[in-house]
């Protein structure tokens, strides 16, 4: 699965501030709802109802929240970079800057699953979340998860 097929640049977000974890999932839900025709607020309940059953913060500053919602026909995606990183209770206790929300189909079985082990395994690398960081526009975050895309393939 690739991760540029999931995000579109209307679905990358490089933002000042949220000052705690439901803040920048609601920042998600609003970009969910531009870019992806979602409602904000059903994207936001989806997205706490998850995070009710564990934190999807996997260390290292990033979270990968995700949600299943009605209407989508496939898997897609919103990057988040937040300015300032907020508590998000990660796995290492670290708080969260990058986040990588999925939104899948309600009868996405293996397609969700496979998009979570695609993002997931993308952003372990040190060097990619350094870069993420780092970009100054969306279409370098973009163009930093084609070549990540480009160079798992190879």
């Amino acid at each position: 699965m690739d991760i540029a097929d999931l995000l579109s640049s209307d679905g990358i977000v490089l933002r000042g501030g949220a000052s705690s974890k439901r803040q920048a999932l609601q920042a998600v839900a609003e970009a969910a709802a531009s870019a992806l025709g979602l409602e904000e607020a059903q994207a936001l309940d989806a997205l706490l109802e998850r995070e009710a059953l564990g934190s999807t913060g996997l260390g290292a500053g990033v979270a990968v929240p995700h949600a299943r919602v009605p209407g989508l026909d496939r898997v897609c995606a919103i990057f988040l970079r937040l300015d300032t990183p907020v508590a998000y209770e990660s796995l290492d206790d670290r708080p969260v800057d990058l986040l990588f929300a999925l939104f899948a189909p309600v009868n996405a079985g293996a397609e969700h699953l496979r998009a979570l082990a695609a993002v997931s395994r993308a952003m372990r690398s040190p060097e990619l979340r350094e870069q993420l960081r780092q970009a100054r526009t969306v279409d370098a975050v973009n163009a930093l998860f084609v070549k990540d895309v480009s160079a798992s393939a190879a």
